[in-house]
């Protein structure tokens, strides 16, 4: 049984929703099977004993002293499968009040009960202005409870005062919104598994959006510049006022979108550093900062490991060598168990590098077993690098040999695969440089400079001098 959809169903309930599950089916309202009601007892008894449930235990529970049915069994267990399904969706639906307001205005409306039905629609609205949240969801339901009046009023040939246009504006609101936060996200993942995708209406939304003047309304102005960010990463007056927008508005969608809009404006940041745009180390580190003093960059209270190592790479970046030891013996409690201490370890590392501390930091890189790919590259790059600084050239050349062949077997793809095997072949060129020859190293500057996927370039080019 415990393969069974019900069991994996049942165990996701959290302890008030089990209860109140309890309730349910013993109402007679809702369950008219004694055996649904009985197996509930006995997978709520295995929940609180944690044992696993087992058919003939089940069985025993809904026929006592009968011999096994398993037909009868299975019975039950769709029986009660159903109800479940049928509770969990009453409680999607009716567990927001926005939704309860607009069914309860259509039935008031169906029956003709026109004095209900205005109570019913205005205590919604005043409910509805005293939301936090302005995204398309809002403007969704807010459609839908104005489409009610609508419904009521051109049922009464009331024409006159009829809201249309209100309607007109709420769709349209509701539609842009979700079209240009579903572009967004579109375009995110194309950068990561290469996807393309039709974006079908997207020209004519943004035509839409300056048109009608609709960038103050946050739920479409912060997607509306986020698409720029990512289409058109030169443009940088779309970055301040992005920026603008998600300081002071943001707070009007709920936290995954807020953490999602923060997450494009700190990759813009990255990627206008990586084209050696130093500036944006700063606003970089200033929305990372921002998001995490407003637990945006969280998820199931866990930190990942990538955005780890970025911000304490930032902060290096822009000398808050203090700041960056403190977040990471901070923060380090909030990495998942298996990869906490070589992250831990990798960015103590990192910091003793940046304060010339290359004894220690080598000795923090020999403390984890870096079984995650990209912390092991970072740190044999790491490695290498203090090799190079340390002028210890032929243990750096030896170092570079282990690090390409460790990229050839691990099959690194894509575009780690293109930093880190532009990276080595840069250094090596840098090693074998002739002593004295100016014009093979101005040659090697331009590749370097000119090389579009390399995060090591600045230390390449302040190490070629």
């Amino acid at each position: 049984m415990k393969k069974s959809k019900l069991w994996e169903a049942f165990i996701s309930l959290s302890n008030v929703e089990r209860r109140s599950f309890g309730r349910w089916v013993r109402s007679p309202f809702f369950n008219r099977q004694e055996r649904a009601e009985r197996l509930f007892d006995y997978l709520n008894a295995c929940m609180e004993q944690r044992l696993t449930p087992e058919k003939e235990a089940a069985f025993e529970k809904l026929a006592p002293g009968q011999p096994f049915n398993d037909v009868q069994l299975r019975l039950a267990i769709s029986e009660l499968y159903k109800q479940l399904e049928h509770f969990m969706a009453y409680q999607e639906v009716f567990g927001q009040e926005d939704n309860h307001a607009t069914a309860l205005a259509a039935a008031y409306r169906k029956r003709g009960l026109e004095r209900h039905f205005d109570k019913t629609i205005d205590t919604a609205r005043q409910s509805r202005s005293r939301q936090a949240h302005r995204h398309a969801e809002h403007f969704s339901k807010a459609f839908e409870l104005e489409y009610e009046q609508y419904q009521q009023k051109s049922a009464g040939k009331r024409t006159a005062d009829l809201n249309i246009q209100s309607l007109s504006d709420l769709e349209d609101t509701a539609f842009i919104a979700r079209k240009l936060r579903l572009t967004c996200i579109a375009l995110s993942h194309q950068t990561v598994y290469q996807a393309n995708y039709d974006l079908g209406l997207l020209d004519a939304v943004l035509e839409l959006v300056r048109r009608k003047s609709l960038l103050d309304t946050p739920a479409i102005g912060l997607y509306y510049y986020g698409y720029y960010l990512m289409t058109q990463p030169e443009a940088t007056e779309n970055f301040t006022r992005f920026k603008q927008l998600l300081l002071s508005d943001a707070e009007q969608l709920p936290r995954e979108e807020r953490r999602n809009l923060y997450l494009i404006a700190i990759n813009f940041c990255i990627k206008k550093v990586n084209a050696l745009d130093v500036a944006y180390y700063r606003e970089a580190l200033d929305l990372y900062k921002f998001a995490l003093e407003n637990d945006l960059l969280m998820e199931n209270k866990v930190l990942s490991p990538f955005a780890f190592n970025n911000i304490v790479a930032i902060a290096l970046k822009v000398s808050e060598t203090n700041w960056a030891q403190d977040f990471v013996e901070r923060h380090a409690q909030f990495l998942e168990k298996k990869q906490r201490s070589a992250t831990y370890h990798l960015n103590l590392a990192r910091v003793e590098y940046v304060r010339h501390d290359f004894k220690k930091a080598l000795l923090h890189l020999q403390e984890a077993d870096y079984k995650d790919l990209i912390n092991n590259l970072i740190a044999k790059t790491l490695q290498l690098k203090i090799f190079v600084e340390s002028k210890d050239y032929d243990l750096a050349e030896a170092h570079l040999n282990a690090l390409s062949g460790y990229i050839r077997r691990q099959r690194v793809m894509g575009y780690h695969r293109s930093n880190y095997g532009n990276m080595v072949r840069h250094t090596r060129a840098l090693l074998n440089l002739p002593p004295g020859d100016d014009t093979e190293r101005d040659a090697l500057r331009k590749r370097i400079e000119a090389e579009e996927i390399l995060t090591e370039k600045e230390w390449l080019l302040r190490i070629l001098g």
